[in-house]
């Protein structure tokens, strides 16, 4: 894999308390980094840890508290651990002494609800190994094998160690080019970048950085600009861009200066397709047309910045879209990874950031109540796109040759 693209795999440890999960860290990273103690609830809070598991390569693994954890702090505990399955790309449930009950089935769905795979392993075989019929119960329930382990005589630890590397999502090792598939080496990308009161003082913004480096990584050149100096580079220039990129908030202003043989879209919609659910996005963007008095939007950030006075999630978006619909409607926007104020059900519409600051899954799972609750969702950049009369232009790069983009309007 190439420097530049690799992604450290989470991996969250979850099982009962004094079970054995902090052993079977110090055994995975070979050194004493979580303590063990016969004290039961010793890890209060989800640890981090960075290391390189032999044979496999470096990861985080996060260990929890134990999920029989009992009184008010200890319910605090178990859903702090729980919260970890949103960003965790792979789960290690950790048994003891052939026993498994309701714990083990509450977090059998938390794994199912969340999408993230998982593997069984019952420790300290050393002192109980695994039974025949507990095996062939476990299964019945999960359809998984059961890996015998001890932290001390480290038995088993290649199976262990193959599990992980089969079970583990390939996306969770590499994370998918934004713009590869869709530009060749020696290329020229145009990036616009408009330098207004939401830029950071001295640098850019993530998502510009990420598309230069990935341009860059794709061995092709990228020309980074302002929106007022497009005009005059393309006249003095010979060279024809293979893909124009714009930020969402300029979109008519790059429509106007971009020939309309030079396939142009935004920093969002390119992190809409590489993060984002962007086959609903598809389908939901066409729904802000059909929102009505009354209706409530809600807008996720993923990040959390400081408000100006002409923020894009705040101001702009909802100030494009009631022009657009001419509607009267009703904006929440929750930044980070908060709650939102309302049920989703009471949303006509959901609209998410790019999501340059969390990874896949999280975004994922932070939208997944809206998709299953039949609520449209869309993407900044694309919602944009739709109410300023570009959309088909700035999708087009990503559907293909031949795109009519009625399936989608």
């Amino acid at each position: 894999m190439k420097k530049g693209r690799e992604s450290t795999p989470h991996i969250g440890i979850f099982g009962r308390r004094n079970i054995g999960k902090s052993s079977l860290i110090n055994a995975l990273a070979g050194q004493e980094i979580a303590i063990v103690s016969e004290q039961p609830g010793t890890t209060t809070d989800p640890v981090r840890k960075s290391f390189e598991i032999t044979g496999f390569g470096p990861v985080i693994l996060i260990d929890t508290a134990g999920i029989d954890d009992t009184g008010n702090l200890g319910e605090k505990r178990v859903d702090k651990s729980l919260k970890t399955l949103d960003i965790i790309d792979l789960g290690i449930l950790v048994l003891n002494n052939n026993l498994w009950g309701e714990y083990e089935d509450m977090l059998l769905t938390r794994f199912k609800n969340t999408d993230t795979p998982y593997i069984i392993v019952q420790t300290k075989s050393d002192l109980v190994k695994p039974t025949g019929i507990f095996i062939e119960k476990i299964s019945k329930i999960t359809g998984k094998e059961v890996i015998s382990f001890s932290a001390l005589t480290k038995e088993n630890y290649e199976d262990l160690i193959r599990l992980i590397k089969t079970t583990i999502p390939e996306h969770a090792l590499k994370i998918p080019t934004l713009l590869g598939d869709k530009i060749k080496p020696g290329d020229m990308v145009l990036l616009i970048t408009p330098i207004d009161t939401e830029a950071p003082e001295g640098r850019l913004i993530l998502p510009q950085v990420q598309a230069i480096r990935d341009v860059l990584d794709n061995d092709a050149v990228a020309v980074v600009l302002k929106e007022r100096e497009i005009d005059a580079f393309l006249q003095r220039s010979s060279i024809k861009p293979a893909l124009a990129i714009t930020d969402s908030q300029i979109f008519v202003k790059a429509d106007a200066s971009v020939p309309n043989d030079i396939p142009l879209t935004s920093f969002s919609i390119a992190l809409a397709r590489l993060k984002g659910d962007f086959d609903n996005y598809l389908k939901g963007t066409p729904r802000i047309s059909d929102l009505q008095d009354g209706d409530r939007v809600l807008l996720l950030e993923s990040c959390t910045h400081q408000v100006s006075c002409d923020d894009i999630g705040r101001v702009k978006i909802p100030r494009w879209i009631s022009n657009f619909t001419g509607k009267k409607l009703h904006f929440d926007v929750v930044a980070g990874l908060d709650a939102t104020p309302r049920p989703v059900e009471d949303y006509a519409l959901l609209i998410q950031c790019g999501g340059c600051m969390i990874t896949r899954k999280q975004l994922h799972n932070r939208i997944r109540p809206a998709i299953e609750a039949g609520i449209p969702v869309t993407n900044y950049g694309m919602a944009i796109a739709w109410v300023q009369g570009i959309y088909r232009r700035a999708i087009a790069p990503f559907i293909g040759e031949g795109f009519t983009g009625e399936e989608y309007l």
